[in-house]
């Protein structure tokens, strides 16, 4: 378990130690509780909660960049797909040439077949090379996209009327909430006009 899901998981149960104390000390959710101090404060809870999967799902950039992304996928597999059935056709060729002897020499044989190797190593080295660039890319467009909708949030929270803002994807982090507490369709409006404005 990582130290990020190890801080959400702490700040989920202290929200929800929160609500069973607030439940369990006899208010209504909405009406005034004394404080310690004696003044009156709301107990209704400033909180809310974005669903990570309808962001990445609706979000024009993540969208984009999750095209452009498959895209580059997609060409990685062709190109080497390509260059493999080539390696392998030459192969076929070598094999059929020392089958039917027709190299004039060995060390010509010899030869072909290092030449063979070293092109297999070629391929293998390229294929390493493409899954590495997709996997930068992935993490580029994964910090890139959480920066994006951080900083859009404190814009958005900058008059404080919320306390705490969850993330949840696939129901990771919160199994039950009203939706009255869920601000993504708003968020995802929000940054799709700031994105369409830098376009």
């Amino acid at each position: 378990m990582n130290t990020k899901q190890i801080i959400i998981d702490a700040v989920l149960a202290v929200a929800i130690v929160v609500l069973f104390v607030l439940y369990f000390t006899g208010s209504k959710s909405g009406s005034p509780v004394a404080s310690s101090e004696g003044s009156v404060v709301s107990a209704e809870l400033p909180i809310a909660y974005v669903n990570l999967d309808s962001i990445l799902a609706n979000y024009t950039f993540a969208v984009e960049a999750n095209d452009q992304l498959m895209n580059d996928q997609e060409n990685a597999t062709a190109k080497l797909n390509q260059q493999a059935r080539t390696l392998q056709n030459e192969y076929a060729d070598f094999q059929r040439k020392v089958d039917n002897n027709a190299f004039l020499s060995r060390e010509r044989a010899e030869k072909e077949q290092q030449r063979l190797m070293k092109r297999q190593q070629d391929l293998q080295d390229l294929e390493q090379k493409l899954s590495q660039d997709i996997m930068v890319k992935t993490q580029n467009l994964t910090m890139q996209l959480s920066d994006t909708v951080d900083n859009y949030l404190k814009q958005f929270n900058a008059d404080g009327r919320y306390k705490v803002i969850f993330t949840n994807n696939h129901r990771d982090n919160i199994i039950m909430a009203d939706e009255a507490f869920d601000i993504t369709d708003q968020v995802v409006s929000e940054l799709n006009k700031r994105y369409q404005k830098k376009k």
